[in-house]
């Protein structure tokens, strides 16, 4: 999550970063001049380049065979694709192997203070905080749908949290993920993150940090991991959304859909995680809501982003800026890392349904808050699902 702050001391970063579970990066100014975290390079005949992606990364100038021997990680403003239109995210087999999936536990920067509402909007008082409670594993037979966001940024390997939601263009057979629009794309001065991936049960028997390093790939992602080929979020994050304080914050949301690492298994990743949530995007107003639910793996202390956590409360409003949709509250103790998880309540059908994702949250912790979907929310969803339909 985001929080929402303009300047944070040194000291402080860390637990900022671990509340917003989002990964933002440098600004375009200095993208590319600070070190990254060297990884191990997979041969080339791992690296998959559709066609399509080869000629949309020659239009910008972008080497293939430089790509392949670790091109991805150059920041360089004029190489860190920006517009909509520009995603490419190619596959790296097994550039995701346990290792670099349990190190990867930096949400992306999004500080914000205890007080942001703007002036003239509705914002409720400031909720108690509400501890967060470890989901039971399995998560697969609690929380089917959840799972974690791995992806690359300008200061290293990045993590936010994620849920497979329906298609309406692929009934019964979606590939599509929910999450956050700073889990994908840096904002107003940043362009679309790389190796973004997603990996539905991560840690799917809740072992510790200590036991994981002795598991295997297929242990920690018993469901797979699953390789973003296109991803899509509001204009108003890319042209508003910054790495510290609520600006975007309202239209903070994404649609991934995702396909498989090693290629078609003949099951979609609905059917392979046995679940699917249905998006409302026209949910109750915040005084019909008696309960939220917020899922995700918070990866900044006290927690270290390796297990799955879940808040529930009575939402409140909160108005970062008059002109904007107010947003969602609830009290949650859950950090950095779980940006992007989602927000289940009662839809209009009164069956669960996501109805918002994790977006930003206070350096200290205590409460979240997330975007009220409406129809700019629904025209990313629906874009997303024709470009896939009946694929």
């Amino acid at each position: 999550m985001r929080p929402i702050r303009p300047t944070l001391a040194a000291a402080s970063i860390a637990a900022v970063l671990a509340l917003a579970a989002t990964a933002c990066g440098p600004s375009e100014d200095n993208a590319g001049d600070k070190p990254t975290t060297p990884v191990s390079q997979p041969a080339d005949d791992k690296i998959t380049i559709p066609d399509d992606l080869k000629d949309r990364l020659k239009e910008h100038g972008i080497d293939l065979d430089k790509w392949k021997n670790g091109e991805w990680k150059n920041w360089n403003k004029d190489k860190w694709l920006r517009e909509a239109q520009d995603f490419v995210n190619p596959i790296i087999e097994g550039l995701w192997d346990p290792d670099r999936m349990r190190e990867a536990e930096k949400p992306p920067e999004k500080p914000v203070d205890n007080d942001i509402s703007g002036d003239k909007g509705v914002t409720d008082p400031t909720p108690e905080p509400v501890n967060a409670q470890a989901v039971k594993a399995p998560y697969h037979s609690n929380a089917a749908e959840a799972g974690k966001v791995l992806f690359d940024g300008p200061e290293g390997s990045m993590v936010c949290s994620a849920t497979v939601v329906k298609d309406p263009a692929n009934p019964g057979k979606s590939n599509l993920v929910w999450t956050a629009g700073h889990c994908v794309h840096a904002g107003k001065k940043g362009g679309w993150y790389r190796n973004i991936a997603f990996v539905p049960s991560y840690n799917d028997s809740a072992k510790s940090t200590s036991e994981l390093a002795k598991m295997t790939k297929e242990q920690i992602a018993p469901y797979g991991v699953w390789w973003g080929d296109w991803a899509q979020t509001s204009e108003q994050w890319i042209s508003q959304g910054a790495a510290t304080g609520g600006q975007g914050a309202p239209y903070d949301f994404a649609v991934i859909h995702v396909t498989p690492e090693k290629g078609s298994t003949g099951k979609s990743l609905e059917e392979t995680v046995g679940s699917a949530l249905p998006v409302e995007f026209n949910a109750p107003a915040v005084p019909k809501i008696d309960n939220i639910t917020a899922t995700g793996y918070p990866a900044a202390p006290p927690f270290d982003g390796e297990k799955l956590f879940q808040c529930s409360d009575k939402p409140g409003r909160l108005s970062v800026k008059a002109n904007e949709p107010t947003m969602y509250r609830i009290g949650c103790t859950m950090t950095g890392g779980s940006s992007g998880g989602g927000w289940v309540a009662k839809g209009q059908d009164g069956k669960p349904a996501l109805v918002s994702n994790t977006s930003i949250g206070p350096v200290t912790a205590g409460w979240l808050a997330g975007p009220r979907l409406g129809d700019e929310a629904k025209g990313v969803y629906n874009a997303v699902s024709k470009k896939f339909a009946g694929r």
